[in-house]
């Protein structure tokens, strides 16, 4: 099943009809490294009642995140290889990938949902899925959320390992992980920024750009300053991490 399923994603095709309600509808991407605050941040929009949350699917078991078991509908719907084939099979999904044996996807249905309900669509995603999304509609809006500085990003990640203590190959995945996320950013010119530095003036920023994108020109190349600043910052903790290593 995993090679029909790998071989379904790799020739897979969005419908036309998918492309045209993606364009019809009002949807915003949140990008950002791990720790930006992205996924409180979707909350909070959430909670306004304005936003219908994209929720994917996956061929996979629900896992335990922090203590807290996934629930199917929340974090994903939880389905089977067979049905994510027929899935593939009937153009049911917006974008699909099949990652270690486990296909992710947005189905047409979430988009159409939040189509029907007048609402904007949301979701947290990486940077290669804002590139699918932009390939069909340049109306969709990716924002890009970012840390107030190197410093506070490396105690979230570190808050993260809990009593465990650093895992140091893992810091610095995630290291080379967020300056990749930044370097595709930073090479487009689609984004937009914002600094989580206080939660309620993220979720505002964020909440104005949805409904007022054109605006945010001027500001976004402000806060580019920032994405770059801390690009340079994490490199150079990166090098210090590896210099460590090496003693």
């Amino acid at each position: 099943m995993n090679s029909e399923l790998e071989n379904l994603v790799a020739n897979y095709h969005v419908p036309e009809s998918a492309r045209e309600l993606i364009r019809s509808t009002s949807i915003v991407l949140l990008v950002g490294v791990a720790g930006a605050g992205k996924d409180t941040i979707k909350q909070r929009l959430l909670a306004t009642g304005d936003y219908h949350h994209i929720v994917s699917h996956a061929t996979r078991p629900p896992r335990e995140n922090a203590g807290v078991m996934e629930q199917d509908g929340v974090n994903y719907h939880f389905i089977t290889p067979d049905r994510a084939a027929d899935m593939l099979r009937s153009n049911e999904y917006i974008e699909a990938k099949f990652v270690h044996g486990t296909v992710y996807g947005t189905s047409v249905a979430e988009i159409q949902q939040a189509h029907d309900d007048g609402k904007i669509a949301v979701t947290d995603i990486d940077v290669q899925g804002v590139a699918e999304y932009k390939a069909i509609s340049d109306n969709v809006i990716a924002v890009f959320i970012l840390p107030p500085n190197y410093e506070q990003w490396q105690r979230r990640i570190i808050d993260r390992y809990g009593s465990a203590g650093v895992d140091t190959a893992d810091l610095a995945r995630r290291m080379r992980t967020a300056i990749g996320e930044l370097d595709e950013a930073l090479a487009k010119q689609y984004y937009h920024y914002v600094v989580n530095e206080e939660l309620d003036q993220a979720v505002k920023a964020v909440d104005s750009i949805a409904h007022h994108h054109d605006e945010f020109t001027t500001i976004d190349s402000s806060f580019r300053i920032w994405a770059e600043r801390l690009r340079t910052d994490l490199e150079a903790g990166l090098a210090k991490e590896r210099s460590t290593t090496q003693v």
